[in-house]
């Protein structure tokens, strides 16, 4: 559920391309285009969804499907390597941060606009750079502080306190992005753990602290089968939304190919326009620009800082 814009959820790759040049082959751009598209489906899906279902069920069924999913991919390739790892504790904290995000994500998407949830999921990077200053003693520079003033004006535009698009729902909204900051800046802390691992293991957190939670679910009388198909499809778009970002991070560098995760605003505007007649105003689409251009801003920033840095050896 949601993107902003980052590696794949939960998932690294530890083969970049060759470093070094501007140039982004077509198909990591082909490929990370489509990721987002099946990332904007699971959205449409679990908004559909979650007007009859539970928010918990829809969280827990998600994970479940990719925990099974990665299980069926991976397991026969790594098999006890798939939950082998020196750092448990960060492992289970990021899962745990993860699993947060997706349920206020979810939560939100419930009752506002699918572009707008998405937008708002966008500040993450912003997040991301105020949480590098605290945990990983990075510098906040005169343009971090520009990128930061300028995501937090975007995110203001999009929920206007005082207008009808500040709800209390809108605070899961950011909640989810908050949380998922935190993830990815344990990601970073994890950078030597096997891609794979980093992986599954959120979605077997997921899976186990959300099967605790079934039993006290307010449960409908019945669900029904399209529902249930619905449900395993929207899982199964997730898992292979993290599939076409593995690929796409196999052909390019990580920060060549992060600003192409943007596409997803466009995806969640026009499927939010034509399956629930929802298009954002001019506020909006404001506040979008905004966020979308610091967050651009600061993927070239990033990348042009590191080309000055030799890259790290690669591990396998």
């Amino acid at each position: 559920m949601r993107a902003a814009p980052r590696a794949p959820r939960g998932a690294r790759v530890n083969r970049p391309a060759a470093a070094g040049g501007s140039h982004v082959p077509l198909n990591a751009v082909l490929l990370v285009c489509g990721a987002t598209l099946c990332f904007t489906l699971l959205d449409t899906l679990t908004k559909y969804l979650a007007q009859r279902l539970p928010v918990p069920l829809l969280v827990w069924a998600r994970w479940t499907v990719q925990a099974i999913a990665v299980l069926v991919w991976l397991a026969p390739q790594v098999r006890f390597g798939l939950v082998r790892t020196r750092k448990l504790t960060a492992q289970l904290f990021r899962g745990v941060v993860l699993i947060s995000s997706s349920l206020c994500f979810t939560a939100a998407l419930k009752e506002m606009p699918l572009a707008e949830v998405t937008a708002l999921n966008y500040t993450t990077p912003v997040l991301v750079t105020i949480l590098a200053v605290v945990f990983l003693d990075e510098r906040m520079t005169p343009v971090r502080v520009g990128f930061v003033v300028a995501g937090f004006v975007g995110m203001l535009l999009v929920v206007r306190p005082g207008s009808e698009m500040f709800q209390g729902v809108a605070l899961f909204a950011l909640g989810s992005a908050w949380f998922y900051a935190m993830f990815q800046i344990t990601t970073r802390k994890l950078a030597d753990e096997d891609w794979r691992t980093l992986l599954f293991f959120p979605a077997l957190i997921g899976t186990v602290l959300m099967s605790f939670l079934l039993p006290f679910l307010d449960w409908p009388e019945a669900i029904r089968w399209q529902d249930a198909v619905l449900i395993v499809v929207g899982g199964l778009l997730g898992s292979f939304g993290h599939f076409l970002f593995q690929r796409a991070f196999q052909h390019a560098q990580a920060s060549a190919v992060t600003p192409f995760t943007y596409m997803q605003l466009v995806w969640s505007t026009l499927i939010g326009w034509i399956a629930f007649q929802s298009f954002p105003d001019a506020w909006t689409l404001a506040g979008m620009a905004i966020i979308t251009g610091s967050g651009l801003l600061i993927a070239l920033h990033e990348q042009r800082k590191s080309r000055a840095v030799p890259p790290p050896p690669v591990l396998d």
